[in-house]
């Protein structure tokens, strides 16, 4: 006879390397009706703050919402359909990068790992501040999620 799935929290620890391990999660905000507001985004997991980091433009509705409201989570699908992690906290929004190669447009360029960086990074500096880049840092104050296991 097959056994139900069951549930299994994840640990800390096995959480941290689910959001390592991923580039893409869906950002929750919350609008102004209550409502939850979702993006996916491509982010960075900085597992010794706890603090995940996004890039986007300070014209975004996100960044209206978190403005207005700084709570925030994110969620992350596991390597199955059965399992994910979600950072939950708030989040603070940087100034826009407004000098090519500022503290703000240096922290973007950090989104990318070493080996993606562009080449040009006076170049990316500059699309930066073209584009009014700003950094989302969403400081993850619980961490939860689970797998389901199939035993059977």
């Amino acid at each position: 006879m097959t056994q139900a799935p069951t549930a299994r929290a994840l640990s800390d620890e096995a959480l941290s390397a689910l959001l390592a391990r991923q580039r893409f999660g869906t950002l929750a905000t919350t609008k102004r009706s209550g409502h939850p507001h979702l993006t996916t985004m491509v982010y960075r997991w900085d597992p010794e703050s706890r603090t995940v980091r996004f890039s986007t433009t300070a014209d975004r509705v996100k960044v209206q919402h978190l403005r207005r409201d700084p709570r925030a989570a994110l969620h992350v699908a596991g390597d199955d359909v059965w399992s994910f992690a979600v950072a939950e906290g708030e989040a603070e929004i940087s100034e826009v990068t407004t000098v090519p190669g500022d503290a703000v447009g240096r922290e973007l360029l950090a989104l990318f790992p070493e080996s993606e960086r562009p080449e040009d990074a006076q170049a990316f500096f500059e699309q930066q501040v073209a584009e009014g880049r700003v950094v989302i840092r969403l400081k993850a104050r619980r961490l939860y999620g689970t797998v389901i296991a199939f035993d059977g």
